[in-house]
């Protein structure tokens, strides 16, 4: 029988069906479990991953939020054959090294992406280099962003970037608001790349670096690559895999 450890953002939604899933199923502290079942939305999802990614367990989300696009429908009937059907995906996280104007280095995972943002109401000057290489000298924008596959149809989408499949292994790095060069729409880059931004005029046009929900403010240089040292795995319905949801949104109007 699987041993499920139950966790729940602070939404009233959640926390009913928290509760309702407890005194049907039981609780099992996560040391012991089998698997994580994660009532909210997406956010919650990714702080779960964060929160328990040391224990590899895989996490079965379901939606009692406003954003499900990583989650299961909601529903308390048959959960232990739904758990036991689940179809599973394998996200590898983005690695983010940041080092900020005091020369301090910060590290932090994001299962989504990194995000390079203006902290003033000045545009960013980034210059970009994969894999040592120079590749643009110089994109004034509001932002940046690397995302990973999973994380392409939330942020990234939103900026207009690209929509990828999960089994594609290539990362998407997409401007924000790009104002020079005006024609430029980012690039698709191989899961193994390096990639490495400057922060131009850095004392004047300050940028911060958010990695999921980490941020490191004035930062002078961020360096991001995937860690496929980390595996996370994320457990969907059978016929609902998070690869016929990526699929899926590409058609949709």
């Amino acid at each position: 029988m699987t041993r499920i450890a139950f966790t729940a953002s602070d939404r009233p939604e959640a926390q009913e069906g928290l509760e309702r899933l407890v005194n049907r199923y039981g609780a099992t502290p996560v040391e012991e479990a089998d698997v994580i079942v994660a009532l909210g939305g997406d956010g919650f999802m990714l702080e779960c991953f964060h929160d328990h990614m040391a224990t590899k367990l895989p996490i079965y989300g379901m939606n009692r939020g406003s954003v499900g696009f990583l989650m299961n429908d909601y529903s308390e009937a048959g959960l232990l054959d739904r758990i036991a059907a689940a179809e599973r995906a394998v996200i590898h996280p983005l690695r983010m090294t940041a080092t900020d104007v005091n020369g301090k280095s910060h590290v932090a995972l994001a299962i989504n992406e990194v995000s390079l943002l203006r902290q003033t109401r000045q545009a960013a000057k980034l210059r970009i280099s994969i894999d040592g290489k120079l590749r643009l000298g110089e994109l004034s924008c509001d932002g940046a962003l690397v995302s990973t596959p999973a994380g392409s149809t939330a942020y990234n989408l939103s900026a207009h970037g690209p929509i990828i499949p999960l089994d594609a292994r290539v990362l998407a790095l997409t401007p924000i608001s790009a104002f020079r060069p005006r024609r430029w729409r980012g690039a698709l880059l191989a899961h193994t790349a390096k990639v490495t931004f400057e922060i131009l005029e850095a004392g004047k046009r300050p940028v911060s670096a958010v990695a999921d929900n980490f941020e490191v403010r004035d930062v002078l240089e961020v360096q991001i690559a995937e860690d496929r040292k980390v595996s996370l795995n994320m457990l969907f319905d059978e016929g609902r895999s998070l690869e016929e949801r990526v699929l899926a949104e590409q058609f949709s109007t």
